[in-house]
């Protein structure tokens, strides 16, 4: 009966995150969000992989692909990563998995876009002021899932988004959800998330105050009130993701893992991400994927990338990996990262 149960409530949830997004991403509407950084790739793992992670989600990233799967992992994980993201700026991100056991894993991750620093010029110091400008990106997010049965597990994450740019700033909260089930045709694995539901984000701060003569006619009036000028709400890009991954081959010393994943941004049009991992001994793992399949004047395409894994003993198992996405007329990125499961 509690199985059944299950199963029901399943079947439910994936009614509910088919027609939600119907309605929402009638129209693509490309630019219209804020935050774009939400949507870089997270992991050399996944990212080599083509983006294909939803249904794999078996390491610390799969906090940003699906937290449903944090709980499924049979140690508590650290990864940090870094990317050399576009245009010289750099894209890090830090996660945590604990398992807490009982089938609970709580996590905790950190992302960070760095876009670098410049000198302050105007119109009468062209070589610059002495000052100096910055913009980053920054979101935290708190995670926590639930193995419900041995094939179904289902979690979330509730995390704070911000931006600055010199002396504005916008933030928000946002919330992600996300489901793994485990099918019994061969083990064959689905997952789904949604990502990024939560508030609009506004800019605010000290450049935007100015002083105004609310009546430039009359010169007896107050010619030094301070306004702020208006900027526009812009929402969240909200990912609906579902995703396939089946070990086409599993032996003791060959698993060979294919992955899809079906991608729907709110703020462009929808795409289909592919990957295949090949673990030799459990030691060395080979990648490759392609991503943004039909979509039109895509930039993104090619991937790849190669993992290794050490058994330290007592210490834990160490991981580093490294992926290459290649980005067309804007170059390409490069993805490394530490991971270590305890």
């Amino acid at each position: 009966m509690e199985h059944k149960m299950v199963k029901q409530k399943f079947f439910g949830i994936v009614c509910l995150m088919l027609c939600v997004p119907a309605a929402l991403w009638a129209q693509a509407k490309v630019g219209t969000s804020s935050a774009p950084f939400l949507g870089i790739s997270v992991g050399p793992r996944a990212a080599a992989m083509g983006g294909a992670f939803s249904a794999v989600a078996s390491d610390a990233s799969s906090l940003y692909w699906n937290p449903g799967g944090i709980s499924r992992l049979e140690k508590s994980n650290v990864m940090v990563t870094h990317t050399q993201w576009l245009l010289d700026t750099d894209f890090n991100w830090a996660g945590v998995v604990l398992n807490v056991g009982g089938g609970n894993a709580l996590g905790l991750s950190v992302t960070q876009l760095d876009y670098g620093d410049e000198e302050v010029t105007d119109e009468l110091n062209q070589e610059g002021t002495g000052a100096r400008w910055s913009a980053s990106d920054l979101a935290v997010a708190l995670s926590y899932a639930r193995t419900m049965t041995d094939r179904f597990s289902i979690g979330g994450s509730f995390k704070y988004i911000e931006q600055k740019i010199w002396n504005e700033r916008a933030s928000a909260v946002a919330f992600d959800v996300g489901l793994v089930f485990v099918t019994q045709f061969n083990e064959l694995r689905l997952g789904m998330s949604i990502s990024n539901f939560g508030a609009d984000m506004k800019y605010d701060g000290k450049d935007l105050l100015k002083r105004i003569d609310t009546d430039p006619t009359n010169s007896g009036n107050n010619e030094t009130i301070v306004a702020a000028l208006k900027t526009e709400n812009w929402p969240l890009p909200l990912f609906f993701r579902v995703g396939l991954a089946y070990d086409v081959i599993r032996s003791a010393k060959t698993k060979v893992t294919l992955a899809a994943d079906a991608l729907r941004p709110s703020d462009n049009t929808g795409v289909l991400n592919a990957g295949t991992e090949i673990a030799i001994q459990d030691l060395l793992f080979l990648r490759g994927g392609y991503k943004s399949l039909f979509r039109d004047d895509s930039e993104e395409g090619l991937t790849y990338g190669v993992g290794l894994k050490y058994n330290t003993g007592a210490a834990g198992i160490i991981t580093i990996d490294f992926a290459y996405a290649d980005f067309g007329l804007l170059d390409n990125t490069k993805l490394f990262s530490l991971g270590l499961n305890f």
